[in-house]
């Protein structure tokens, strides 16, 4: 091969190498665009804390679930720490809570300020409920009263179970086996 057609040749290689790298690229990033759209309607739509205890009775009457109330100090309370890292960031727990509860977060941290409004309105749920240690969570029923007076009918009550999310939601649903068939 004299040296006309060798570089050619080699030119030719080189110009096919470079095609084929583009349309490996292309596909590659197709790939990673599928991949990620799937990963996107994989996610799980994570469960959302309520703060305001009467949009929580107002979503909970209207959406026919319990409440659930954790009662916690977020930023100082090592059990009420580990049952939010083990238990209620895990997806098997958000899935959970999307179905079957209204979730309050009720909570007393010690560096965190509370508008005075929140910290009022935890500390008479603290008191109704008697809860004297962290993380206690109830589960209740807004009940509507024939004055028309909502009441919160205690189901149950748990708090930290070791065992993470399948232990923790097993324990739950026996609470809420105990929810009142009235409606």
């Amino acid at each position: 091969m004299d040296a006309r057609n060798k570089l050619k040749y080699l030119l030719n290689k080189n110009v096919i190498n470079i095609i084929k790298t583009q349309i490996m690229k292309k596909i590659l990033l197709i790939i990673l665009a599928i991949s990620l759209n799937f990963n996107s309607f994989s996610q799980v739509k994570k469960a959302e804390w309520h703060t305001d205890m009467n949009k929580a009775i107002e979503l909970s009457m209207k959406e026919n679930k319990p409440i659930l109330l954790f009662f916690t100090g977020s930023d100082w309370c090592g059990w009420c720490i580990k049952l939010v890292k083990e238990v209620y960031s895990k997806e098997e727990f958000n899935n959970w809570a999307n179905k079957n509860v209204i979730l309050v977060d009720i909570d007393f941290p010690r560096k965190k300020k509370l508008s005075e409004e929140l910290q009022n309105q935890n500390r008479q749920l603290q008191q109704m409920f008697g809860v004297r240690g962290y993380p206690t969570v109830w589960f209740v029923k807004p009940v509507k009263s024939q004055d028309g007076q909502i009441n919160l009918e205690k189901i149950g009550k748990t708090g930290y179970v070791r065992g993470g999310p399948n232990a923790w939601i097993g324990s739950a649903n026996q609470i809420l086996l105990n929810l009142p068939k009235t409606r």
